[in-house]
């Protein structure tokens, strides 16, 4: 984890990180988005929804300049992602695969706009704990997410080739 990472680092990591999930993604038939076992019980369908919350949660944090957003923020991480994963199982392939990329879309037009300075000063953002840098808040929600998963669901592939 670095120490610091200014706003073209940040959004070009996003970028980096975002595409090589897409990638990986999309060498997915739409039946193995719906196969248990990537993560637990976990299809790889259950992972893109979460992204896009996150993500969106970014959007709210960006727009209010305020950490502040859903009240699943109260729950520990397992309770929100159970909550995540019960939400999405009706939700249809065809929404799960473009809703990402939009709201990732506004995600980056808000970053770009954003002063440097509000990467690094907490007090950019209410309601934010002052040890806090508000490019980790950024960074863990965003491809830090992306890295994960996509590791995740190659370590699943591999197995599934076994």
């Amino acid at each position: 984890m670095k120490d610091s990472m200014n706003k073209v680092q940040l959004i070009e990591r996003m970028r980096r990180s975002r595409a090589e999930w897409e990638a990986v993604i999309e060498l997915l038939e739409d039946d193995q988005l719906t196969l248990p076992g990537v993560c637990g019980a976990w299809l790889v369908k259950s992972l893109m929804a979460p992204i896009s919350w996150y993500e969106g949660e970014m959007i709210n944090v960006l727009q209010t300049r305020a950490l502040v957003g859903s009240e699943l923020w109260s729950l520990s991480v397992d309770q929100r992602n159970a909550r995540m994963y019960e939400k999405q199982k009706e939700s249809l392939l065809q929404d799960i695969r473009k809703e990402p990329r939009e709201i990732f879309d506004m995600l980056l037009e808000l970053m770009v706009g954003l002063k440097e300075q509000a990467l690094h000063d907490p007090s950019w953002l209410s309601e934010m704990p002052q040890e806090w840098q508000p490019w980790r808040v950024l960074a863990s929600n965003t491809y830090e997410q992306y890295e994960d998963h996509k590791a995740q669901v190659q370590r699943w592939l591999i197995h599934r080739r076994k």
